[in-house]
Protein backbone atom coordinates (compact mmCIF):
# COMPACT_ATOMS: atom_id res chain seq x y z
CA UNK A 1 0.00 0.00 0.00
CA UNK A 2 2.72 2.44 0.99
CA UNK A 3 4.90 1.45 -1.99
CA UNK A 4 2.03 2.11 -4.40
CA UNK A 5 1.32 5.47 -2.75
CA UNK A 6 4.94 6.51 -3.11
CA UNK A 7 5.02 5.79 -6.82
CA UNK A 8 2.22 8.29 -7.40
CA UNK A 9 4.13 11.17 -5.76
CA UNK A 10 5.51 13.46 -8.44
CA UNK A 11 9.25 14.13 -8.59
CA UNK A 12 10.14 17.67 -7.51
CA UNK A 13 13.38 19.43 -8.42
CA UNK A 14 14.20 22.90 -7.16
CA UNK A 15 15.78 25.52 -9.44
CA UNK A 16 19.28 24.50 -8.39
CA UNK A 17 18.60 20.98 -9.62
CA UNK A 18 18.29 19.30 -6.22
CA UNK A 19 15.50 16.79 -5.67
CA UNK A 20 13.05 17.63 -2.88
CA UNK A 21 11.96 14.61 -0.88
CA UNK A 22 8.43 14.09 0.38
CA UNK A 23 9.71 13.77 3.95
CA UNK A 24 13.01 14.48 5.70
CA UNK A 25 14.46 12.77 8.77
CA UNK A 26 17.70 12.79 10.72
CA UNK A 27 18.96 10.12 8.33
CA UNK A 28 18.75 12.60 5.45
CA UNK A 29 20.83 15.12 7.39
CA UNK A 30 23.46 12.47 8.07
CA UNK A 31 23.48 11.28 4.45
CA UNK A 32 23.93 14.85 3.17
CA UNK A 33 27.04 15.49 5.29
CA UNK A 34 25.83 15.59 8.86
CA UNK A 35 25.76 18.46 11.32
CA UNK A 36 29.47 19.36 11.45
CA UNK A 37 28.96 22.64 9.56
CA UNK A 38 25.97 23.88 11.57
CA UNK A 39 27.78 25.40 14.53
CA UNK A 40 26.51 28.34 16.55
CA UNK A 41 25.70 31.92 15.50
CA UNK A 42 28.75 34.14 15.66
CA UNK A 43 31.14 31.19 15.43
CA UNK A 44 32.91 29.55 12.49
CA UNK A 45 31.57 28.47 10.03
CA UNK A 46 28.78 31.02 10.64
CA UNK A 47 26.06 28.90 9.01
CA UNK A 48 23.54 30.20 11.55
CA UNK A 49 24.61 33.85 11.34
CA UNK A 50 27.71 36.01 11.57
CA UNK A 51 26.71 37.55 14.92
CA UNK A 52 25.88 35.71 18.13
CA UNK A 53 22.79 37.76 18.96
CA UNK A 54 21.80 38.75 15.40
CA UNK A 55 18.52 40.72 15.39
CA UNK A 56 18.01 40.52 19.17
CA UNK A 57 20.78 43.11 19.38
CA UNK A 58 19.98 45.11 16.26
CA UNK A 59 17.46 44.58 13.43
CA UNK A 60 18.60 44.51 9.84
CA UNK A 61 19.30 47.81 8.10
CA UNK A 62 16.40 48.87 5.85
CA UNK A 63 17.96 50.25 2.69
CA UNK A 64 15.49 50.89 -0.13
CA UNK A 65 16.88 51.35 -3.64
CA UNK A 66 16.12 54.94 -4.64
CA UNK A 67 17.20 57.67 -7.01
CA UNK A 68 15.83 59.40 -10.11
CA UNK A 69 15.97 62.67 -11.98
CA UNK A 70 18.49 65.21 -10.79
CA UNK A 71 20.18 65.30 -7.36
CA UNK A 72 17.51 67.64 -5.96
CA UNK A 73 14.78 65.08 -6.77
CA UNK A 74 16.79 62.28 -5.23
CA UNK A 75 17.57 64.27 -2.08
CA UNK A 76 13.85 64.77 -1.54
CA UNK A 77 13.16 61.02 -1.94
CA UNK A 78 16.02 60.18 0.46
CA UNK A 79 14.59 62.50 3.10
CA UNK A 80 11.09 61.09 2.59
CA UNK A 81 12.32 57.53 3.16
CA UNK A 82 14.39 58.50 6.21
CA UNK A 83 11.40 60.34 7.69
CA UNK A 84 9.40 57.11 7.29
CA UNK A 85 11.91 55.03 9.22
CA UNK A 86 14.45 53.89 6.64
CA UNK A 87 17.84 53.28 8.27
CA UNK A 88 20.16 53.28 5.23
CA UNK A 89 20.29 54.63 1.68
CA UNK A 90 20.79 52.66 -1.53
CA UNK A 91 21.51 55.03 -4.44
CA UNK A 92 20.39 54.39 -8.00
CA UNK A 93 22.32 56.19 -10.75
CA UNK A 94 21.11 56.86 -14.27
CA UNK A 95 22.62 54.96 -17.19
CA UNK A 96 24.81 57.81 -18.48
CA UNK A 97 26.47 58.08 -15.07
CA UNK A 98 26.90 54.31 -14.86
CA UNK A 99 28.77 54.15 -18.17
CA UNK A 100 30.84 57.29 -17.65
CA UNK A 101 28.96 59.83 -19.77
CA UNK A 102 28.29 63.44 -18.84
CA UNK A 103 24.71 64.66 -19.10
CA UNK A 104 25.51 66.85 -22.12
CA UNK A 105 26.99 63.94 -24.07
CA UNK A 106 24.83 63.25 -27.16
CA UNK A 107 24.73 59.56 -26.17
CA UNK A 108 23.03 60.52 -22.89
CA UNK A 109 20.03 62.12 -24.58
CA UNK A 110 16.75 60.66 -23.35
CA UNK A 111 18.38 58.80 -20.45
CA UNK A 112 19.31 61.64 -18.08
CA UNK A 113 17.79 60.78 -14.70
CA UNK A 114 15.50 58.16 -16.21
CA UNK A 115 16.40 55.11 -14.09
CA UNK A 116 18.44 56.77 -11.37
CA UNK A 117 20.08 59.96 -10.17
CA UNK A 118 22.14 61.88 -12.70
CA UNK A 119 25.66 62.72 -11.51
CA UNK A 120 28.25 64.77 -13.37
CA UNK A 121 30.48 66.36 -10.73
CA UNK A 122 31.13 66.51 -7.01
CA UNK A 123 28.53 69.27 -6.82
CA UNK A 124 25.82 66.67 -7.51
CA UNK A 125 26.93 64.58 -4.53
CA UNK A 126 26.89 67.69 -2.36
CA UNK A 127 23.28 68.38 -3.39
CA UNK A 128 22.05 64.78 -3.15
CA UNK A 129 23.29 64.28 0.42
CA UNK A 130 22.61 67.78 1.74
CA UNK A 131 21.03 67.57 5.19
CA UNK A 132 21.72 63.84 5.63
CA UNK A 133 23.83 62.72 8.59
CA UNK A 134 26.36 60.29 7.11
CA UNK A 135 27.24 58.93 10.55
CA UNK A 136 23.65 57.90 11.27
CA UNK A 137 22.64 56.91 7.73
CA UNK A 138 25.10 54.74 5.82
CA UNK A 139 25.02 54.97 2.03
CA UNK A 140 25.27 52.18 -0.53
CA UNK A 141 25.88 53.11 -4.17
CA UNK A 142 24.76 50.83 -6.98
CA UNK A 143 27.36 51.71 -9.56
CA UNK A 144 30.02 49.63 -11.26
CA UNK A 145 31.87 50.80 -14.38
CA UNK A 146 32.27 54.30 -12.95
CA UNK A 147 32.53 53.11 -9.34
CA UNK A 148 36.05 54.43 -8.74
CA UNK A 149 34.83 57.93 -9.60
CA UNK A 150 31.68 57.62 -7.49
CA UNK A 151 33.64 56.38 -4.47
CA UNK A 152 36.07 59.26 -4.87
CA UNK A 153 33.16 61.73 -5.02
CA UNK A 154 31.50 60.25 -1.94
CA UNK A 155 34.68 60.35 0.11
CA UNK A 156 35.52 63.87 -1.10
CA UNK A 157 31.99 65.08 -0.31
CA UNK A 158 32.15 63.60 3.20
CA UNK A 159 35.59 65.07 3.85
CA UNK A 160 34.43 68.50 2.68
CA UNK A 161 31.53 68.31 5.14
CA UNK A 162 33.94 67.60 7.99
CA UNK A 163 33.59 63.85 8.41
CA UNK A 164 36.61 61.72 9.30
CA UNK A 165 36.96 59.53 6.21
CA UNK A 166 38.81 56.89 8.26
CA UNK A 167 35.61 56.41 10.28
CA UNK A 168 33.19 56.68 7.35
CA UNK A 169 31.02 53.67 6.59
CA UNK A 170 29.26 52.89 3.35
CA UNK A 171 29.31 50.58 0.34
CA UNK A 172 29.77 50.71 -3.41
CA UNK A 173 28.58 47.84 -5.57
CA UNK A 174 31.70 48.12 -7.76
CA UNK A 175 31.44 44.53 -9.04
CA UNK A 176 32.45 44.82 -12.66
CA UNK A 177 32.70 41.10 -13.48
CA UNK A 178 29.00 40.63 -12.88
CA UNK A 179 28.37 43.55 -15.26
CA UNK A 180 29.93 41.51 -18.05
CA UNK A 181 27.68 38.60 -17.07
CA UNK A 182 24.46 40.46 -16.38
CA UNK A 183 23.65 44.15 -16.42
CA UNK A 184 26.04 45.39 -19.11
CA UNK A 185 27.07 48.79 -17.70
CA UNK A 186 30.74 48.21 -18.41
CA UNK A 187 33.21 50.76 -19.75
CA UNK A 188 36.70 49.26 -19.90
CA UNK A 189 37.93 45.78 -20.92
CA UNK A 190 37.96 43.01 -18.35
CA UNK A 191 41.57 43.17 -17.13
CA UNK A 192 41.81 46.95 -16.54
CA UNK A 193 38.33 46.83 -15.02
CA UNK A 194 39.55 44.32 -12.44
CA UNK A 195 42.59 46.52 -11.83
CA UNK A 196 40.29 49.45 -11.04
CA UNK A 197 38.38 47.32 -8.53
CA UNK A 198 41.71 46.41 -6.96
CA UNK A 199 42.67 50.08 -6.86
CA UNK A 200 39.53 50.94 -4.88
CA UNK A 201 40.03 48.07 -2.43
CA UNK A 202 43.67 48.99 -1.87
CA UNK A 203 42.92 52.71 -1.53
CA UNK A 204 40.09 52.20 0.95
CA UNK A 205 42.14 49.75 3.01
CA UNK A 206 44.72 52.51 3.44
CA UNK A 207 42.56 55.65 3.63
CA UNK A 208 38.95 54.62 4.46
CA UNK A 209 39.29 51.31 6.31
CA UNK A 210 35.66 51.15 7.47
CA UNK A 211 34.27 51.75 3.98
CA UNK A 212 33.24 48.72 1.90
CA UNK A 213 34.57 49.37 -1.62
CA UNK A 214 33.03 46.27 -3.23
CA UNK A 215 29.65 44.60 -2.86
CA UNK A 216 29.97 41.45 -4.95
CA UNK A 217 26.66 41.15 -6.72
CA UNK A 218 25.21 37.71 -7.27
CA UNK A 219 21.88 39.54 -7.49
CA UNK A 220 22.16 40.45 -11.16
CA UNK A 221 23.70 37.12 -12.11
CA UNK A 222 20.54 35.52 -10.72
CA UNK A 223 18.35 38.05 -12.56
CA UNK A 224 20.18 37.16 -15.78
CA UNK A 225 19.27 33.47 -15.58
CA UNK A 226 21.53 31.79 -13.01
CA UNK A 227 20.12 29.28 -10.55
CA UNK A 228 20.25 30.10 -6.83
CA UNK A 229 23.29 27.83 -6.38
CA UNK A 230 25.04 29.42 -9.38
CA UNK A 231 24.25 32.90 -8.05
CA UNK A 232 26.24 32.19 -4.91
CA UNK A 233 29.01 30.14 -6.53
CA UNK A 234 29.74 32.65 -9.31
CA UNK A 235 29.71 35.48 -6.76
CA UNK A 236 32.32 33.63 -4.71
CA UNK A 237 34.44 33.05 -7.82
CA UNK A 238 34.27 36.77 -8.56
CA UNK A 239 35.18 37.72 -4.98
CA UNK A 240 38.17 35.38 -5.16
CA UNK A 241 39.32 37.10 -8.36
CA UNK A 242 39.24 40.50 -6.63
CA UNK A 243 40.98 39.09 -3.56
CA UNK A 244 43.71 37.59 -5.76
CA UNK A 245 44.20 40.95 -7.47
CA UNK A 246 44.74 42.75 -4.16
CA UNK A 247 46.84 40.04 -2.53
CA UNK A 248 49.16 40.14 -5.55
CA UNK A 249 49.85 43.78 -4.60
CA UNK A 250 51.17 42.73 -1.21
CA UNK A 251 48.10 43.20 1.01
CA UNK A 252 47.25 40.47 3.51
CA UNK A 253 43.74 39.08 3.26
CA UNK A 254 42.88 40.33 6.75
CA UNK A 255 43.66 43.90 5.65
CA UNK A 256 40.66 44.05 3.31
CA UNK A 257 38.44 40.94 3.42
CA UNK A 258 36.42 42.24 6.36
CA UNK A 259 35.14 45.08 4.18
CA UNK A 260 34.05 42.90 1.26
CA UNK A 261 30.28 42.56 1.12
CA UNK A 262 27.65 40.87 -1.03
CA UNK A 263 24.38 41.73 -2.74
CA UNK A 264 22.12 38.71 -3.25
CA UNK A 265 18.72 38.08 -4.76
CA UNK A 266 15.55 36.57 -3.37
CA UNK A 267 12.75 35.13 -5.44
CA UNK A 268 11.52 31.58 -5.86
CA UNK A 269 11.15 28.72 -3.40
CA UNK A 270 11.29 29.90 0.20
CA UNK A 271 13.31 26.97 1.55
CA UNK A 272 15.78 26.91 -1.34
CA UNK A 273 16.46 30.61 -0.78
CA UNK A 274 16.99 30.25 2.98
CA UNK A 275 19.26 27.24 2.48
CA UNK A 276 21.37 28.94 -0.18
CA UNK A 277 22.24 31.71 2.27
CA UNK A 278 22.96 29.36 5.18
CA UNK A 279 25.12 27.24 2.87
CA UNK A 280 26.79 30.25 1.29
CA UNK A 281 27.70 31.72 4.66
CA UNK A 282 29.56 28.59 5.73
CA UNK A 283 31.17 28.06 2.33
CA UNK A 284 32.54 31.61 2.17
CA UNK A 285 33.96 31.20 5.69
CA UNK A 286 35.58 27.95 4.62
CA UNK A 287 37.07 29.56 1.50
CA UNK A 288 38.50 32.46 3.47
CA UNK A 289 39.92 30.26 6.22
CA UNK A 290 41.26 27.33 4.21
CA UNK A 291 42.09 28.86 0.83
CA UNK A 292 43.22 32.34 1.92
CA UNK A 293 44.37 31.61 5.49
CA UNK A 294 42.32 34.43 6.94
CA UNK A 295 42.68 34.68 10.69
CA UNK A 296 40.24 37.41 11.71
CA UNK A 297 36.65 36.18 12.10
CA UNK A 298 35.42 39.32 10.32
CA UNK A 299 37.38 38.32 7.22
CA UNK A 300 35.28 35.15 7.06
CA UNK A 301 31.90 36.83 7.42
CA UNK A 302 29.45 36.79 4.55
CA UNK A 303 28.13 40.33 5.00
CA UNK A 304 25.16 40.76 2.71
CA UNK A 305 22.24 42.79 1.54
CA UNK A 306 19.43 40.50 0.47
CA UNK A 307 15.78 41.01 -0.29
CA UNK A 308 13.26 40.91 -3.06
CA UNK A 309 14.54 40.54 -6.60
CA UNK A 310 12.79 42.40 -9.39
CA UNK A 311 13.01 39.24 -11.50
CA UNK A 312 10.31 37.70 -9.36
CA UNK A 313 7.83 40.55 -9.86
CA UNK A 314 5.18 40.63 -12.57
CA UNK A 315 3.62 43.31 -14.72
CA UNK A 316 0.39 41.32 -14.62
CA UNK A 317 -1.72 41.82 -11.49
CA UNK A 318 1.02 44.00 -9.95
CA UNK A 319 -0.77 44.21 -6.62
CA UNK A 320 0.27 40.58 -6.08
CA UNK A 321 3.85 41.86 -5.91
CA UNK A 322 3.00 43.29 -2.49
CA UNK A 323 2.40 39.73 -1.31
CA UNK A 324 5.50 38.45 -3.08
CA UNK A 325 7.54 41.24 -1.49
CA UNK A 326 6.32 40.29 1.97
CA UNK A 327 7.51 36.71 1.44
CA UNK A 328 10.84 37.94 0.05
CA UNK A 329 11.32 40.01 3.19
CA UNK A 330 10.40 37.01 5.33
CA UNK A 331 12.99 34.88 3.52
CA UNK A 332 15.58 37.59 3.97
CA UNK A 333 14.96 37.75 7.71
CA UNK A 334 14.99 33.97 8.08
CA UNK A 335 18.25 33.90 6.12
CA UNK A 336 20.13 36.19 8.51
CA UNK A 337 20.82 39.13 6.22
CA UNK A 338 22.45 42.30 7.53
CA UNK A 339 20.52 44.60 5.19
CA UNK A 340 17.25 44.47 3.26
CA UNK A 341 16.40 46.43 0.13
CA UNK A 342 12.90 45.22 -0.61
CA UNK A 343 11.56 45.74 -4.13
CA UNK A 344 8.35 47.76 -4.48
CA UNK A 345 5.27 46.30 -6.14
CA UNK A 346 5.41 48.65 -9.15
CA UNK A 347 9.12 48.10 -9.73
CA UNK A 348 8.35 45.56 -12.46
CA UNK A 349 7.47 48.39 -14.81
CA UNK A 350 8.45 51.78 -13.38
CA UNK A 351 10.40 53.75 -10.80
CA UNK A 352 8.66 53.19 -7.44
CA UNK A 353 6.33 55.90 -6.25
CA UNK A 354 6.53 57.24 -2.70
CA UNK A 355 3.39 55.22 -1.96
CA UNK A 356 4.79 51.90 -3.17
CA UNK A 357 8.19 52.52 -1.54
CA UNK A 358 6.43 53.18 1.75
CA UNK A 359 4.53 49.89 1.50
CA UNK A 360 7.83 48.01 1.11
CA UNK A 361 9.35 49.91 4.02
CA UNK A 362 6.31 49.17 6.20
CA UNK A 363 6.52 45.49 5.22
CA UNK A 364 10.00 45.25 6.71
CA UNK A 365 8.92 47.21 9.76
CA UNK A 366 5.99 44.83 10.33
CA UNK A 367 8.41 41.91 10.41
CA UNK A 368 10.42 43.68 13.10
CA UNK A 369 7.54 45.07 15.19
CA UNK A 370 4.81 42.44 14.82
CA UNK A 371 5.96 39.10 13.42
CA UNK A 372 8.69 38.08 15.88
CA UNK A 373 11.47 37.81 13.31
CA UNK A 374 13.97 39.52 15.62
CA UNK A 375 13.31 37.39 18.68
CA UNK A 376 15.51 34.35 18.04
CA UNK A 377 18.50 33.54 15.86
CA UNK A 378 18.18 31.21 12.84
CA UNK A 379 14.64 30.01 13.68
CA UNK A 380 14.69 27.34 10.95
CA UNK A 381 17.95 25.84 12.19
CA UNK A 382 17.60 22.17 13.14
CA UNK A 383 14.87 21.41 10.63
CA UNK A 384 15.70 18.11 8.93
CA UNK A 385 14.68 19.62 5.60
CA UNK A 386 16.60 22.85 6.05
CA UNK A 387 19.79 21.22 7.31
CA UNK A 388 19.75 18.58 4.56
CA UNK A 389 19.12 21.16 1.86
CA UNK A 390 21.78 23.47 3.33
CA UNK A 391 24.36 20.69 3.05
CA UNK A 392 23.25 19.86 -0.48
CA UNK A 393 23.31 23.48 -1.58
CA UNK A 394 26.82 23.94 -0.21
CA UNK A 395 28.00 20.84 -2.09
CA UNK A 396 26.33 22.11 -5.27
CA UNK A 397 28.09 25.47 -4.95
CA UNK A 398 31.43 23.76 -4.41
CA UNK A 399 30.86 21.73 -7.57
CA UNK A 400 30.13 24.85 -9.61
CA UNK A 401 33.23 26.61 -8.26
CA UNK A 402 35.38 23.55 -9.03
CA UNK A 403 33.99 23.37 -12.58
CA UNK A 404 34.64 27.08 -13.10
CA UNK A 405 38.22 26.73 -11.87
CA UNK A 406 38.80 23.66 -14.03
CA UNK A 407 37.76 25.63 -17.13
CA UNK A 408 40.29 28.38 -16.46
CA UNK A 409 38.60 30.50 -13.82
CA UNK A 410 35.88 33.12 -13.73
CA UNK A 411 37.94 35.91 -15.35
CA UNK A 412 38.78 33.77 -18.38
CA UNK A 413 35.21 32.50 -18.77
CA UNK A 414 33.75 36.00 -18.47
CA UNK A 415 36.30 37.38 -20.95
CA UNK A 416 35.28 34.68 -23.44
CA UNK A 417 31.56 35.21 -22.83
CA UNK A 418 31.07 31.63 -21.63
CA UNK A 419 29.29 32.46 -18.37
CA UNK A 420 27.12 35.01 -20.17
CA UNK A 421 26.10 32.41 -22.74
CA UNK A 422 25.23 29.85 -20.08
CA UNK A 423 23.02 32.07 -17.94
CA UNK A 424 21.38 33.60 -21.03
CA UNK A 425 20.44 30.13 -22.28
CA UNK A 426 18.97 29.34 -18.87
CA UNK A 427 17.00 32.59 -18.86
CA UNK A 428 15.59 31.73 -22.29
CA UNK A 429 14.56 28.27 -21.10
CA UNK A 430 12.89 29.73 -18.00
CA UNK A 431 10.95 32.21 -20.10
CA UNK A 432 9.78 29.39 -22.37
CA UNK A 433 8.75 27.36 -19.32
CA UNK A 434 6.74 30.32 -18.00
CA UNK A 435 5.08 30.88 -21.36
CA UNK A 436 4.18 27.21 -21.67
CA UNK A 437 2.92 27.00 -18.11
CA UNK A 438 5.52 24.41 -17.09
CA UNK A 439 6.84 26.85 -14.48
CA UNK A 440 3.82 28.32 -12.64
CA UNK A 441 3.61 32.08 -12.19
CA UNK A 442 0.45 33.30 -10.52
CA UNK A 443 -1.28 35.99 -12.54
CA UNK A 444 0.88 35.26 -15.59
CA UNK A 445 0.20 31.68 -16.67
CA UNK A 446 -2.27 30.62 -13.99
CA UNK A 447 -5.00 32.31 -11.96
CA UNK A 448 -5.28 35.09 -14.50
CA UNK A 449 -8.00 37.71 -14.35
CA UNK A 450 -10.61 37.70 -17.08
CA UNK A 451 -9.86 41.36 -17.61
CA UNK A 452 -6.13 41.96 -17.19
CA UNK A 453 -6.56 45.73 -17.55
CA UNK A 454 -8.63 45.83 -14.36
CA UNK A 455 -5.90 47.84 -12.62
CA UNK A 456 -4.16 50.13 -15.11
CA UNK A 457 -0.56 50.93 -14.27
CA UNK A 458 1.08 54.35 -14.08
CA UNK A 459 4.52 54.80 -15.59
CA UNK A 460 7.06 57.24 -14.20
CA UNK A 461 7.34 59.95 -16.85
CA UNK A 462 10.63 61.08 -18.33
CA UNK A 463 11.13 64.70 -17.28
CA UNK A 464 12.87 66.84 -19.89
CA UNK A 465 13.07 69.67 -17.37
CA UNK A 466 15.20 67.51 -15.08
CA UNK A 467 17.59 66.87 -17.94
CA UNK A 468 17.75 70.58 -18.79
CA UNK A 469 18.40 71.52 -15.14
CA UNK A 470 21.16 68.92 -14.91
CA UNK A 471 22.95 70.11 -18.05
CA UNK A 472 22.67 73.73 -16.90
CA UNK A 473 24.17 72.75 -13.54
CA UNK A 474 27.07 70.99 -15.26
CA UNK A 475 27.77 74.02 -17.44
CA UNK A 476 27.68 76.26 -14.38
CA UNK A 477 30.24 74.09 -12.57
CA UNK A 478 32.51 74.13 -15.61
CA UNK A 479 32.34 77.91 -15.76
CA UNK A 480 33.07 78.37 -12.04
CA UNK A 481 35.81 75.79 -11.44
CA UNK A 482 39.57 76.36 -11.76
CA UNK A 483 40.22 75.22 -15.32
CA UNK A 484 43.98 74.90 -14.89
CA UNK A 485 43.56 72.77 -11.78
CA UNK A 486 41.16 70.50 -13.67
CA UNK A 487 43.58 70.13 -16.56
CA UNK A 488 46.42 69.17 -14.23
CA UNK A 489 44.25 66.75 -12.30
CA UNK A 490 43.00 65.00 -15.42
CA UNK A 491 46.54 64.70 -16.75
CA UNK A 492 47.54 63.04 -13.48
CA UNK A 493 44.74 60.48 -13.89
CA UNK A 494 46.05 59.57 -17.33
CA UNK A 495 49.64 59.38 -16.08
CA UNK A 496 48.70 57.03 -13.24
CA UNK A 497 46.77 54.79 -15.62
CA UNK A 498 49.68 54.61 -18.07
CA UNK A 499 52.14 53.91 -15.27
CA UNK A 500 50.02 51.07 -13.92
CA UNK A 501 49.90 52.59 -10.44
CA UNK A 502 46.83 53.02 -8.27
CA UNK A 503 44.66 55.65 -9.98
CA UNK A 504 42.47 56.41 -6.95
CA UNK A 505 44.64 59.21 -5.47
CA UNK A 506 44.59 60.99 -8.84
CA UNK A 507 40.83 60.45 -9.28
CA UNK A 508 40.18 61.83 -5.79
CA UNK A 509 42.12 65.00 -6.64
CA UNK A 510 40.28 65.27 -9.96
CA UNK A 511 36.83 65.11 -8.37
CA UNK A 512 37.91 67.65 -5.74
CA UNK A 513 38.75 69.95 -8.66
CA UNK A 514 35.21 69.32 -9.96
CA UNK A 515 36.30 67.33 -12.99
CA UNK A 516 33.29 65.50 -14.38
CA UNK A 517 32.50 61.81 -14.61
CA UNK A 518 32.81 61.95 -18.39
CA UNK A 519 36.12 63.82 -18.34
CA UNK A 520 37.73 61.38 -15.91
CA UNK A 521 36.36 58.40 -17.82
CA UNK A 522 37.80 59.71 -21.07
CA UNK A 523 41.27 59.93 -19.54
CA UNK A 524 41.03 56.29 -18.52
CA UNK A 525 39.60 55.22 -21.89
CA UNK A 526 42.64 56.73 -23.62
CA UNK A 527 44.77 54.19 -21.76
CA UNK A 528 42.48 51.21 -21.17
CA UNK A 529 40.23 51.37 -24.24
CA UNK A 530 36.57 50.29 -24.26
CA UNK A 531 35.16 46.81 -23.83
CA UNK A 532 33.81 45.00 -26.88
CA UNK A 533 31.39 42.24 -25.99
CA UNK A 534 32.32 38.83 -27.45
CA UNK A 535 29.74 37.21 -29.71
CA UNK A 536 28.94 33.55 -29.07
CA UNK A 537 26.55 31.30 -30.92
Amino acid sequence: MNDRAQTTVKRVLNESGLEVQQLYTADDVAASGGDAMIGLPGEYPFTRGIHREMYRKQPWTMRQYAGFGNPQDTNQRFKYLIANGQTGLNVAFDLPTQIGLDSDDPLAAGEIGRVGMSVDTLRDFEIAFEGIDLEKITVSMTINGAAAIAIAMYLAMAEKRGYDVKQLRGTAQNDILKEFIGRGTWIFPVEPSIKLVGDTIEYCAQHAPKYSPVSVCGYHIRESGATPAEEMAYAFCIARAYADEVIARGLHVDEFAGRLSYNFNIFGNLFEQVCKFRAGRSLWAKIMKEEYQAEKPGSMWLRMIAAGGGGGLTFEQPELNIVRGAYYALISALSGTQTMALCSYDEAYTIPTEYSARISLRTMQILIAEMGLTETVDPLGGSYYVETMTNQMREKMEQIIAETDAQGGIVKLVSEGAIQAKVSAQAYKMQRDIESGKFPKVGVNCYRNDQEDEHPVDFHPYNEDDARVQIESLNRVRAERDAERVTRALAAVGEAARAGTNVMPAIVEAVKAYASVGEITQELVKVFGRYQEPIRF
